[in-house]
């Protein structure tokens, strides 16, 4: 016997969903925002934040697929995804407002680092979350010329006003030594003065409330990772290799060194995976096939994703719109996937993690 859904119904029916940012239920966590329900319809608004932006379209499937197999008979089910204001707290020694913090990093230089980092970024921003992205890579700083981002920042109130790149509904602040410096100087910089370029980059630059911060960093296993790990709690570290055993052996040691000053790995992204010609359609493995996914798998370490060797993914990058990888239709799925599995992996970690205590108030 088919029972008519009602407000209380409906909502236990939706008890497993969870909020995607803080893996706590909707319900507990006050983002139930209405429902409607008769025995022809069920109109239900569901509050999400920006931070899991990416995540709308899945969770609004979910809940979809849920309500449709518990009233089978109903014969129209809408479910609509409305903000959820939660501003981020201010992390570590530098009050950097943000929820998320990514290091995106390599074991070597020449794996498609910067681009991976730049298309992360630029992915959870056109989704609509609020990002920024750092590039602490100080020798090679290449986030500026693969966004087409120039000139030098200005200083406001002590502030550094950052570059904007205008992707999603959020225009995003980008920093790099790039801006600083002029073009073709080389950085000639011990330790304490990396500690302090980045610290004062992450510091002083007028970012705003974000969800997500992605930091490109150098390639190998210098002083910066360390340096990040004293200023501010990192949410993780994102390796990116390229499928030859040389590639594999040196992001194993930047997941060692992530490892060693505790920063989670969040998981591998093999770059440059396979070319497919353009004329005939086969597939070439250039520097061998697979070599990251098994070895994320023997780390015990997500496997984020693959991206194949693509022209356009070289022409965007050396024009400067390295955003247009997402108007690509055969660019965009692999970058796509790689942005939904990493918000979808920190989803699922601050599920497993146990709830806050909660203070009774005397």
């Amino acid at each position: 016997m088919n029972m008519t859904p009602d407000q209380t119904s409906v909502v236990a029916a939706i008890a497993s969903v969870a909020d995607p940012e803080t893996g706590r239920p909707l319900q507990e966590m006050g983002q139930i925002d209405s429902v409607s329900a008769s025995s022809d319809a069920i109109v239900i608004r569901i509050g999400l934040t920006s931070h899991s932006a990416i995540l709308w379209n899945q969770t609004r499937g979910r809940i979809e697929e849920l309500l449709r197999s518990r009233f089978p008979q109903v014969s129209r089910v809408d479910v609509e995804i409305v903000p959820h204001e939660r501003p981020p707290g201010k992390l570590g020694q530098i009050g950097l407002e943000a929820k998320s913090v990514i290091a995106v990093g390599s074991g070597k230089g020449g794996v498609g680092k910067s681009t991976i980092a730049t298309s992360i970024a630029i992915g959870l921003a056109r989704a609509g979350s609020r990002v920024g992205l750092l590039d602490a890579d100080v020798y090679g700083p290449s986030v500026p010329h693969l966004l087409g981002l120039e000139g030098r920042p200005q200083i406001d109130q002590g502030r550094i006003m950052p570059m904007h790149l205008s992707v999603g509904p959020h225009p995003m602040p980008v920093m790099s030594m790039g801006f600083l410096i002029p073009p073709g100087e080389a950085v000639v910089w011990r330790g304490p003065m990396l500690h302090g370029a980045i610290s004062q980059m992450l510091r002083d630059t007028a970012w705003g409330p974000l969800d997500y911060m992605i930091i490109d960093m150098p390639p190998g296993t210098g002083d910066i990772a360390l340096s990040l790990s004293q200023v501010l709690p990192l949410t993780g570290a994102v390796v990116v290799c390229t499928p030859q055993d040389v590639a594999l052996l040196d992001a194993t040691k930047a997941i060692a060194m992530f490892r060693k000053v505790n920063i989670p790995i969040l998981g591998m992204v093999e770059n440059m995976s396979f070319f497919v010609c353009p004329d005939t359609q086969k597939r070439y493995d250039i520097f061998g096939t697979g070599g990251a996914r098994r070895t994320a798998k023997e780390l015990e370490i997500p496997f984020l994703g693959e991206v194949p060797i693509q022209i356009p993914i070289r022409e965007h990058g050396d024009a400067g719109r390295t955003a247009d990888n997402f108007a690509d239709p055969a660019c965009r799925p692999y970058l796509q996937a790689i942005c939904e599995r990493l918000a979808g992996n920190l989803a699922a970690a601050s599920a497993a993690r146990p709830p806050l205590p909660s203070l009774p108030v005397l």
